[in-house]
């Protein structure tokens, strides 16, 4: 930039100079440099114009000719156009390229721009979402109109797939996704999942049907094996094969009793429950399950400092709390010390079992919620447990918005919490 500035000060210099040379043969020095001033000035005016006249008609074509410092800046301009250029036709080609390889996914993909506007979408998600082109530019609430759908886009908390009925379209599932990313913008994932929905939900028809005609039977089989019992007239050789028998009945009976709880959890819809449940009292209630169970063979304490009424299903409500705190009975050694504990803080109410027991192994503690996942396969048949216990604390948790969280290490026992947020929880002062 200053050696363009020196050479057009020079050629400046030289039309003075040359002019003034004029002036002073005539006589007329003066007027000669004011000359000389007066046309440099005009021909620098001449070519701010011609480049303003190309600029103000969108740079259409190579910038005008000239020459000195005005010329340099034409050719500037016009080797920043045509990189510009380049890069404008190697980005069109990638976006291309990008809009080619989202038409063939089979996975919709929405782009929103600002208050979850359609900013643009593949064919996939046309289709999903019954979008045509000149829907652009609207709310995408506006063609899923679902409250919970409308929740999930505006509440940037929420986290995870939400599956909803497609729409205009009751018999297809659909599960949406939102990534969010720059300034108010987000893309959404739509997929097909109609198949797996529909498969789930056979498998819950089939285990809910089932365990339900199980019911009967396995009533009738325990009736007559506490009448054969209780007669006295069975023989010698039978008792001990009627004793194990009236045994299996009653864990079978507890593991349809676990699967039908299990069926209605996860096909009822979620915060249904209204009652409102007393803590300290739900914790009392299942400690004194928890030491008939003991027996006196363990330290079974609890501390509840302070009170609450948390809104909710009871019966719900204290299946959680009872599993967590019977498992921390069948696994835990005799004489070990157990310990029913409710607190409150900012982030809400907390109950938590924590006993002296086995442990368990950090690599088993993401699965233990799993339908029959057990960690040693042979203690659970002993202790009695379903495998279904944990389950389906996960799935009153879901319909009582809170989490469990494990905390466990071989030998050094397990403590299992379950948290619930404030909108769930009441003082007991305020009540």
């Amino acid at each position: 930039m200053l050696e363009r500035s020196i050479g057009e000060f020079s050629r400046f210099l030289v039309i003075a100079l040359g002019f003034t040379v004029f002036g002073f043969a005539t006589g007329l020095w003066l007027l000669g440099l004011a000359l000389a001033l007066a046309i440099y000035l005009l021909w620098i005016l001449l070519q701010q114009t011609r480049f303003d006249r190309w600029l103000s008609n969108g740079r259409q074509g190579p910038a005008p000719t000239s020459f000195g410092i005005w010329g340099e800046i034409s050719d500037d301009f016009y080797r920043m156009q045509r990189r510009h250029r380049r890069e404008k036709q190697k980005l069109h080609a990638m976006l291309r390229r990008v809009q080619d390889s989202t038409s063939a996914l089979r996975e919709g993909i929405v782009a929103l721009e600002d208050d979850g506007n359609l900013a643009w979408w593949n064919p996939a998600a046309g289709d999903l979402l019954k979008l045509r082109a000149d829907d652009a530019g609207q709310p995408l609430i506006n063609f899923m109109r679902d409250p919970t759908f409308v929740r999930y886009v505006h509440d940037a908390n929420m986290q995870g797939p939400l599956t909803l009925p497609a729409p205009g379209n009751d018999a297809r599932t659909l599960q949406l996704e939102i990534t969010r990313y720059g300034r108010d913008e987000a893309l959404v994932i739509v997929r097909d999942v109609t198949r797996l929905h529909n498969l789930e939900q056979m498998r819950r028809d089939f285990v809910a049907n089932v365990s339900h005609e199980l019911r009967t039977p396995l009533t009738v089989i325990a009736g007559y094996l506490e009448t054969l019992e209780g007669s006295g007239q069975a023989p010698k050789p039978w008792q001990r094969p009627l004793a194990q028998m009236r045994e299996q009945t009653t864990r079978m009976t507890s593991l349809v009793n676990d699967l039908l709880l299990l069926a209605r959890l996860e096909t009822s819809e979620r915060d249904t429950g209204r009652e409102q449940v007393p803590v300290c009292e739900l914790v009392e209630r299942v400690a004194r399950e928890a030491r008939s169970l003991s027996a006196d063979r363990h330290n079974i304490v609890v501390d509840c400092p302070q009170d609450a009424v948390l809104t909710g299903d009871a019966g719900e409500l204290h299946s959680a709390f009872a599993n967590l705190a019977l498992n921390a009975v069948k696994y835990s050694p005799d004489g070990g010390d157990i310990q029913l504990r409710w607190s409150m803080d900012e982030r809400g109410g907390h109950f938590s079992v924590r006993d002296s027991g086995i442990g368990i192994d950090p690599i088993h503690i993401p699965r233990l919620t799993e339908r029959f996942y057990r960690v040693d396969a042979g203690r659970s048949r002993e202790s009695g447990g379903t495998g279904l216990g944990l389950a389906i604390v996960k799935h009153v948790l879901l319909r009582h918005s809170g989490e469990l969280s494990v905390e466990s290490r071989p030998g050094r026992g397990s403590t299992f919490a379950l948290h619930f947020p404030p909108h769930k929880l009441t003082s007991t002062a305020e009540t």
